[in-house]
């Protein structure tokens, strides 16, 4: 009789270390209300469309240096390569969020249906190949890197439910300043799948594959006409950029 084969658990999980002192927590929740609430409100509501990327490039670089800076925290434990399983099911995860943006694509703005595909081939290139690089790298950084390590004790352990339901949360709320509800929609759902890839899988590498697919995937599909910067405008105007047909 042979011993059944079992698949290998997840790496450990890092260790998250509490804040020592009322002092330290209460900085600690400064951080995160300014970093993941305050930044986002203000470059939705107040900043003028031109100030968004710098707003962001700046919140990302301070981000990186705040998690330099956690205690306990090393680059290495980013490295940390996903399960051979894993990678199975972040093509099928790819695969699908191409058929749900096309198809909701097509239901919404059946024009733009694959329109960049189409009309500017070089450029989608372009986005599938940097993307990964330039958007959902620091996007995971300061989402699931920085949120989980530095500031995951204030919120309990962050393989529960509820902390993984905030990061998403908060993960669409700074996408808010897209203003329509396809953005804020589905970087919410994706912030749950990216969550518990880096919470309950304990892999940043897959994180960020999980992401890089699915930004690929939503501008293949034309559904990407409302992540650009073009589709950043106040409230009141971008209440039409998307409609029922």
């Amino acid at each position: 009789m042979t011993d059944a084969v079992q698949r290998p658990a997840p790496g450990p999980a890092p260790h998250v270390p509490r804040p020592a002192g009322r002092i330290a927590r209460l900085v600690l929740w400064a951080e995160f209300l300014t970093l993941y609430l305050a930044a986002p409100l203000f470059m939705a509501l107040a900043a003028p469309p031109q100030w968004i990327w710098p707003l962001l490039a700046g919140a990302t670089a301070l981000g990186v240096a705040l998690l330099f800076r956690t205690p306990g925290f090393s680059w290495r434990e980013l490295a940390r390569a996903p399960d051979q399983g894993d990678w199975a099911w972040a093509a099928a995860f790819a695969l699908g969020t191409l058929l749900l943006a096309a198809g909701l694509c097509a239901w919404i703005n059946p024009d733009a249906l694959f329109g960049l595909a189409r009309e500017r081939p070089q450029l989608m290139v372009m986005i599938l190949l940097f993307y990964p690089f330039l958007s959902a790298l620091p996007q995971e950084l300061f989402f699931r890197a920085l949120f989980f390590r530095r500031y995951g004790a204030l919120l309990g352990a962050p393989t529960r439910p509820a902390a993984m339901l905030a990061n998403a949360a908060l993960f669409a709320l700074a996408h808010l300043f897209y203003w329509n509800w396809v953005a804020v929609g589905f970087t919410f759902v994706g912030g749950l799948v990216f969550a518990w890839a880096y919470a309950h899988r304990r892999s940043f590498l897959l994180a960020w594959a999980l992401h890089a697919a699915a930004g690929g995937m939503v501008f293949l599909s034309g559904l990407g006409v409302y992540f650009y910067h073009g589709a950043i405008g106040a409230p009141a105007v971008a209440a039409q950029s998307v409609h029922l047909r």
